[in-house]
């Protein structure tokens, strides 16, 4: 495994940790500014976008895990194809458990770092 892929398997672990912790911010600065979303059911959206949906969710608990299955780096872009298992458990609710796959490609920023720069997820 290049340095490359260590950054960008690097980069997943600290979404879904972040993620867990309810840390927006670090979620975030591992977005390009023009990051793009795809998801079933509605036109594809950004930064702010996301930022705010995470925002509605703060008292939710996210628990699970991640499997890269296929993992491209091609110069400064790479393309992943991640495996989700997730149980998403609102305040004063039932739990939720989603699976699924997502389609993302990620840009090599000027000082090295990888961003997610588009996302298709197809967690249902």
């Amino acid at each position: 495994m290049n340095e490359d892929e260590r950054s960008i398997r690097t980069l997943v672990a600290t979404w879904m940790t972040a993620t867990q912790r309810g840390d927006l911010q670090t979620v975030l600065d591992l977005m390009a500014d023009d990051v793009i979303f795809m998801v079933p059911g509605q036109q594809p959206f950004g930064k702010e976008a996301f930022a705010a949906a995470s925002r509605s969710m703060k008292n939710v608990r996210f628990e699970g895990r991640n499997d890269i299955e296929e993992l491209n780096v091609l110069g400064n872009w790479a393309y992943l194809r991640n495996h989700i298992d997730l149980t998403i458990t609102p305040e004063h609710g039932v739990p939720m458990h989603r699976q699924g796959y997502t389609l993302t490609i990620l840009r090599k920023q000027e000082d090295g770092r990888w961003v997610l720069a588009r996302d298709a997820n197809l967690v249902m």
